[in-house]
């Protein structure tokens, strides 16, 4: 490999986060942290945008979770024929040994929230209070949504 040169291939790591906050469209819609948010619209305009976003997260959430309830109903279905035909074997005790090992791991992590979680949980907190009526609005749209 003397002879040959890598190819060093490089990629910019863009922050969603920040990302998003340089858009003016959003700014414009939900305010920055520090600045005014969406108060300086009507009630009536709140509830709508809020409405309508809900209903649209809503309505995909329940597809979405329809597939995704069928595919893994589907794989444990499949999985239980090919056992049964002999196409493969399962080592069911192994595979209750690494879920329990699963549980205790995420239970050990679940007991104290990261920094980073705190930070996260206060931050939708201060939208939501900022927010109330468009938050309103995101949770009504968001279970007709479901609902249809």
């Amino acid at each position: 490999m003397a002879g040959k040169k890598k190819d060093a291939e490089t990629f910019d790591v863009i922050e969603l986060a920040e990302h998003v906050k340089k858009q003016r469209w959003w700014n414009k819609m939900f305010g920055d942290n520090s600045g005014p948010a969406a108060e300086k619209y009507s009630v009536a305009t709140q509830l709508a945008i809020g409405g309508v976003t809900g209903w649209c997260a809503g309505y995909l959430f329940r597809k979405v979770g329809k597939v995704a309830a069928s595919a893994v109903g589907g794989g444990f279905f499949l999985l239980q024929i090919a056992n049964h035909t002999g196409y493969i074997t399962v080592d069911w005790k192994r595979v209750e040994r690494d879920v329990n090992k699963a549980k205790k791991q995420l239970k050990l992590n679940a007991e104290k929230p990261s920094q980073e979680v705190k930070t996260k949980v206060h931050e939708v907190q201060t939208f939501v209070k900022k927010n109330i009526v468009l938050t309103g609005g995101f949770v009504g749209g968001f279970l007709l949504g479901l609902a249809s």
